[in-house]
């Protein structure tokens, strides 16, 4: 298992970037939500790095609904494949937006 970890951007212009990387699962989703209610509660737009996540499953699905909830958010891409797999197989990719990496 590849451990998680989260790094949070200082926030820049009302946007937080929240770099993923590693496997999370509901044993370890409990740092990206961590990490997203301590550092960015004054950001307008949320943005997860997820290029990096190796593993997800629906806990960590379930955390990105719910910080959708609470304020926009994107995801950065490209999705890692088995990501990108979860959220069409759920019908839950129509819930983001997905900006790919050299995107303007």
């Amino acid at each position: 298992m590849e451990a998680p970890r989260v790094t949070v951007d200082a926030e820049t212009d009302g946007v937080c970037v929240v770099a993923c990387s590693g496997e999370f699962d509901q044993d370890t989703v409990g740092l990206l939500r961590d990490a997203c209610e301590r550092e960015t509660t004054g950001a307008q737009l949320l943005v997860l790095d997820v290029r990096g996540v190796t593993f997800a499953d629906s806990s960590f699905l379930n955390a990105l609904i719910r910080l959708r909830h609470t304020r926009p958010l994107a995801l950065a891409g490209p999705l890692p494949a088995q990501l990108h797999r979860l959220l069409n197989l759920t019908g839950a990719i129509a819930l983001f937006e997905v900006r790919e990496a050299g995107a303007a």
